[in-house]
């Protein structure tokens, strides 16, 4: 299901420092802008919270996951929140492997084509390239003569609408956005705003995962 909301919207709203009283309305506004993955940094305040409420509040069709999860203990308790995602800075295998056997989805961070390999062979259904801005599309070309046929890379870091086409020509299938979709402070209007313009440039690649 992770792919195929992926293939609806390759956009995933990173929604660190997020609260959990404003939790339904962002969700709300990235949801109509067509946004169908959602992650909450767990170093954000109350993010289980947070993310029980956009479990509880949007509609199936849109993941729920958490960022930043750094040890299997955490993994429990994103489950336990109603979070279907585990999203990783790095790619810790005792992480991975407790994701996998609860059966949630999998996107660890990855910076090498060593990193890369191990984590898909632990069962990574998507490989978040991180941080972006330190690679670039040169990398991702070059890993992706490598790596299997059908791997996702979804960059992360510095992502903004004016440099997704290069990303994507070189063949990503998916984003992970940051500040320049979400930080602590702005309303929901001027996150729907920003969410349009990302959208937008998706929609302007035409393509088909």
């Amino acid at each position: 299901m992770l792919k195929q909301a992926l293939a609806t919207n390759g956009l995933i709203a990173i929604l660190r420092g997020l609260r959990p009283q404003e939790a339904a309305a962002i969700g709300e506004v990235l949801y109509q802008a067509g946004f169908r993955v959602i992650e909450v940094p767990l170093n954000s305040p109350e993010p289980y919270e947070s993310i029980r409420i956009l479990r509880s509040t949007l509609p199936a069709d849109c993941l729920i996951g958490a960022g930043t999860v750094l040890t299997p203990e955490q993994v429990a308790q994103v489950k336990a929140a109603g979070g279907q995602v585990i999203v990783m800075p790095h790619s810790d295998a005792k992480v991975l492997r407790a994701a996998k056997a609860a059966g949630l989805y999998l996107s660890p961070g990855v910076a090498t084509p060593t990193e890369a390999f191990a984590a898909l062979a632990e069962g990574a259904d998507v490989l978040k390239m991180f941080p972006a801005e330190q690679m670039g599309p040169a990398v991702v070309k070059a890993w992706l003569a490598v790596l299997p046929a059908g791997t996702v890379l979804l960059p992360v870091g510095g992502i903004t609408p004016d440099n997704m086409q290069v990303f994507f020509e070189a063949g990503v299938k998916g984003f992970g956005l940051g500040s320049g979709l979400f930080k602590p402070g702005l309303t929901p209007e001027e996150v729907a705003v920003r969410a349009r313009a990302y959208v937008a440039a998706w929609n302007a690649l035409h393509f088909e995962l």
